[in-house]
């Protein structure tokens, strides 16, 4: 068995202590065996662990990439690995398709913090106000929403509404990102991400002066951490800068598993602290993947209604990097 994955655990080394190496493996080996018999793709959020990035995923990438390979996706068994809102987006996105979730109870801050019942009151007070709605959050905010976006493409998304005022929800630092980036007034909610609204400004400096560090840092950290930045962006534009720029030293102001993951693409680079783990993200396990595949669980189901308004906000969302929104 290691001989068939001398690749893999080559890469997986500077990632993973050894002794857990070891034990990884076994379960690496079941999971793609089953996954070939169940005839499935494996989905994973750049915020995985690297045994599950590395070891058994067949599509990587942030929410916009993993929402996009579940539209174009021909499998008809998907497990994603992620948290609960992205597996409602692959059912929401591929309706025939069975996708599974490895822990039911793999949620998020963001989307706790708004109901679809906030959404309609958000609108009742501003009438005729179009509603963009970050990807995280549940398929029934979705369906009250005018589109979604990512924060790859938030800008985008909100000056494509055409209109002068927007409602930017739910996370309130990326909205205020956002708001610096267009003309549009934004009206913001409150919701943030538990990740990173943790970091402080204070630590992003430290990364800076003890290490020479170049800083960079995702949307949803608060503006005193964005503005001590060398660059903000995107899980995926994050990777970008990193190889444009080549740094020697970089501090990656975000979900701790990303940076892991980027090591083995830039092993030239040394990865600076601070990082925050997601402990949504950290409930999905090999064993658990395994067991979503050995006993086709958990389901995840979206009612009709809600998912057709909902499919609606996402293909307007996918339609803005095809120049279609309508």
């Amino acid at each position: 068995m290691e001989h068939e994955y001398a690749e893999l655990m080559q890469r997986l080394e500077p990632l993973v202590p050894c002794l857990e190496l070891s034990m990884h493996l076994p379960w690496i080996d079941a999971i793609n065996a089953l996954k070939r018999e169940r005839g499935a793709v494996i989905m994973a959020h750049s915020y995985q662990s690297p045994e599950i990035f590395h070891g058994v995923a067949d599509i990587t990438g942030d929410s916009l990439a993993l929402a996009q390979a579940a539209a174009g996706c021909e499998s008809d068994l998907i497990v994603l690995c992620g948290v609960h809102f992205m597996a409602e987006s692959a059912k929401i996105l591929a309706p025939h398709k069975t996708v599974l979730i490895p822990d039911l109870e793999a949620g998020c801050s963001l989307a706790s913090s708004i109901t679809a019942e906030d959404v309609r009151t958000l609108r009742a007070q501003h009438p005729g106000v179009p509603v963009v709605s970050y990807v995280n959050t549940s398929a029934a905010v979705k369906a009250e929403s005018d589109a979604c976006c990512t924060s790859a493409n938030a800008v985008q998304v909100v000056e494509a509404m055409g209109s002068e005022r927007v409602i930017f929800l739910p996370d309130r630092y990326l909205g205020s990102h956002v708001a610096t980036q267009t003309d549009v007034q934004l009206i913001l909610w409150h919701g943030q991400c538990e990740v990173h609204e943790k970091f402080t400004a204070q630590e992003a400096r430290h990364a800076r002066e003890r290490f020479d560090a170049r800083l960079v840092a995702h949307p949803e950290c608060p503006p005193e951490v964005l503005a001590e930045a060398d660059f903000v962006g995107s899980t995926s534009a994050m990777s970008r800068w990193l190889e444009r720029e080549q740094p020697e030293r970089v501090a990656l102001i975000t979900e701790c598993s990303m940076a892991d993951n980027l090591r083995a693409r830039f092993p030239a680079t040394q990865f600076i602290k601070p990082c925050n783990l997601c402990p949504h993200m950290q409930r999905i396990t090999l064993p658990n993947i395994h067991a979503a595949l050995r006993d086709m669980k958990h389901v995840v189901d979206v009612p009709a209604d809600i998912a057709a308004r909902a499919r609606r906000a996402l293909e307007r969302m996918l339609a803005v990097g095809r120049r279609e929104i309508v």
